[in-house]
């Protein structure tokens, strides 16, 4: 079982650090998936509403009853909650900071996306350059920042669903980099009226 951290917790709500390599809900050769495990350590039931894939660590917005469920999934849609990633990733953007606009199939439907973009760092890794790149979300489709990174030419190291395959293997051997390097490290909620925010140190373990 998971050890899973609770960061923030109200009479709603709860955050999580979701861990790497945690399932949000169960499915084929899924055994312990969070919507099971949490509410063992918990106790009583929890409710998603949003999720992370399986490969992404970080905070995640729990709910503690179906009512809450509601509320907040409506708050997410209404962009009232704001959720912020970091990605190690192949490559480096032109410019510094920017937007990624391009359209996204999300549950056989294509959609509108959008995610903006910093770029706080960067390193050269053998014959590879590697950058840390801050994101925002705009809108919330599925796998939107490892699409959207991808289509862009800056997939995200360790990505072996929309990245650089060969260059994954290839980064494996030359600093160790195993798994989706994605984390959920931002989350501003708004709580009795005023914005709240989380955030998680974010290290991918590169020498400057």
């Amino acid at each position: 079982m998971n050890d899973i951290p609770i960061i923030y917790e109200n009479s709603e709500i709860i955050i999580i650090n979701k861990p790497q390599g945690l399932a949000c809900q169960g499915g084929q050769n899924i055994a312990h998936p969070l919507d099971k495990e949490l509410p063992l350590k918990l106790g009583y039931p929890v409710y998603l509403v949003h999720r992370l894939d399986q490969e992404t660590s970080g905070l995640l917005i729990v709910a503690k009853s179906a009512k809450a469920a509601s509320k907040w999934t409506s708050l997410i849609g209404q962009k009232s909650v704001k959720k912020e990633y970091d990605a190690l990733c192949i490559g480096v953007p032109e410019k510094p900071e920017g937007t990624f606009k391009s359209s996204i199939v999300d549950h056989g439907v294509k959609k509108d996306a959008l995610t903006f973009y910093k770029v706080k760092k960067s390193w050269n890794m053998d014959s590879y350059i590697l950058s840390h790149i801050h994101l925002t979300l705009g809108t919330g489709r599925m796998h939107q920042i490892r699409i959207h990174l991808a289509k862009a030419g800056y997939p995200i190291a360790g990505d072996d669903k929309y990245g650089n395959f060969k260059a994954n293997k290839e980064l494996k051997k030359l600093c160790g980099i195993k798994r989706l390097k994605l984390i959920s490290s931002r989350l501003t909620i708004p709580v009795d009226g005023k914005e709240m925010t989380f955030e998680l140190p974010v290290e991918f373990g590169l020498d400057a």
